[in-house]
């Protein structure tokens, strides 16, 4: 049984290591491309703490998804210009 546990503790450290180099890319791809001016000032600290590791929860609810923040560091605001920069970068090519 013992045994079990330490696999399941490995495969959780790999689980948030895997998210932590996520949020890392995220945060980076992010200040570079699409951070507002009002925040570009932020440390890439801030960032991921910020924007990538808010908490929340994905629901569906008939045929659409929602997703809840639980924290007001992202607002709606924010997150709206955040993917409207996103949506008029250019494509890669090839």
């Amino acid at each position: 049984m013992a045994g079990a546990s330490v696999t399941a503790a490995a495969h959780s450290a790999g689980v948030r290591l895997a998210l932590s180099l996520l949020a890392y890319n995220l945060g980076n791809l992010w200040r570079r491309l699409v951070v507002p001016q009002r925040i570009e000032n932020w440390s890439l600290t801030s960032l991921q703490q910020r924007l990538v590791k808010t908490g929340g929860r994905l629901v569906k609810h008939a045929r659409y998804y929602w997703l809840l923040l639980a924290e007001n560091h992202l607002t709606r605001r924010l997150f709206g210009t955040m993917l409207r920069r996103m949506a008029v970068l250019p494509l890669p090519t090839g």
